[in-house]
């Protein structure tokens, strides 16, 4: 059995990326995206323009949340060999909708993968007022899309940074 961390947000959180569950690196390190090969610092670096390669991971966490960036996981437990998607059994979702009501500045939900938006989108519905936005996976294994590719598509989470 694989759990989930708890969610990164406070109350200013305006974009709250989900993931679908820590990989097996991540789990290790207690750290959200800790495989070295996953995109998603680098991502979220060129969509927040914040300093996140190279920084220390509380420094990490602590520019997201100053961008407005919150991060949790749909899923909240699940049985699983391995970092895949494709290798998730018996998932438990995550209260995401208790979440989603409690961050008062939210403007999108980010699924980070399709595993992410399947989980994600069967707990919340359709928020009134909210966008939910599948984005193409930052995971080494999802590399049927380039990094540009991956880029252009994240890059949509900006406009719901500005104030």
């Amino acid at each position: 059995m694989k759990a989930s961390f708890p969610p990164v947000v406070d109350a200013g959180v305006r974009i709250l990326v989900l993931g679908s569950l820590p990989g097996e690196m991540s789990l290790a390190a207690a750290q959200y995206y800790a495989n070295p090969r996953n995109q998603f610092w680098r991502l979220m670096q060129a969509v927040t323009g914040r300093p996140l390669l190279g920084a220390a991971y509380a420094e990490r966490l602590a520019q997201l949340l100053s961008a407005h960036v919150g991060l949790w996981d749909a899923i909240a437990i699940a049985e699983r060999r391995g970092s895949l998607d494709g290798a998730i059994r018996n998932a438990a979702a995550n209260t995401l909708a208790d979440l989603v009501a409690s961050l008062p500045t939210l403007r999108a939900v980010a699924f980070n993968g399709a595993k992410a938006a399947a989980i994600g989108r069967k707990e919340l519905g359709q928020p009134d007022g909210l966008a939910l936005i599948d984005l193409p996976s930052s995971s080494p294994a999802h590399a049927r899309v380039s990094f540009e590719g991956k880029l252009a598509a994240w890059m949509a989470l900006k406009p719901y940074l500005a104030s």
